[in-house]
């Protein structure tokens, strides 16, 4: 079974943020960084080399490849800020098209800036992640 390549590290996640070169992009980061923080309650910790994770849960599949993986988290990369979510296809319809400029794919969403979008529906997209993910692999 392969390991995964995106572990928890003892990074700074500070140090990560002051590497974005794109003024907006680090000032961004630093914003969601609190949002995050404060919605779910979790301290930052890096998961790799450019992920920014909140919480973990441990996963296992049919298939029995499991790991673990940051509840909620997002990347500052170089053409968006990559927000990592998970939630039910009813929730994604009646939460997207509200969101703002973005775009997405199956489990992320991607900004070019902050101020594109409405904090407070994010806020309530990376909440209803963290429990709908919270729900499928409950701790143990």
């Amino acid at each position: 079974m392969a390991k995964n390549k995106t572990t928890e590290t003892a990074e700074s996640v500070t140090d990560f943020i002051n590497t974005v070169e794109n003024e907006v992009k680090r000032n961004d980061a630093f914003e969601l960084l609190k949002i995050m923080q404060e919605t779910s309650g979790f301290e930052p910790k890096m998961w790799g080399p450019s992920i920014i994770g909140f919480g973990s849960y441990h996963y296992k599949y049919d298939s029995g490849h499991e790991g673990d993986a940051p509840l909620a988290g997002f990347s500052p990369r170089k053409t968006a800020i990559t927000v990592y979510f998970y939630l039910p296809e009813e929730k994604r319809d009646e939460l997207l098209p509200k969101l703002g400029k973005h775009t997405s794919s199956k489990a992320c969403i991607y900004i070019k800036k902050l101020d594109d979008v409405d904090t407070e529906i994010l806020k309530k997209i990376i909440l209803l992640s963290i429990q709908y993910t919270q729900n499928l692999y409950p701790s143990k």
